[in-house]
């Protein structure tokens, strides 16, 4: 895999390294934990909107 730069939300301190970090990559969005820095998960910008959108909505408990 190539150097990602890695991001967290400005909502992350350094106190607690339980972060979900996000990097851009010439063939989508990779999501890892900072924790667990090994397993990355790879995904679209548009899925991962998506995803967004629904968590913020409250809508994530009616996803089947």
């Amino acid at each position: 895999m190539p150097d990602l730069k890695w991001r967290k939300s400005s909502f992350s301190t350094d106190v607690h390294q339980n972060c979900v970090e996000l990097a851009a990559a010439p063939d989508g969005i990779r999501v890892r934990e900072s924790d667990g820095p090994d397993a990355v998960v790879r995904t679209t910008p548009a899925a991962l909107g998506v995803f967004i959108r629904t968590v913020k909505t409250g809508r994530l408990d009616q996803v089947v």
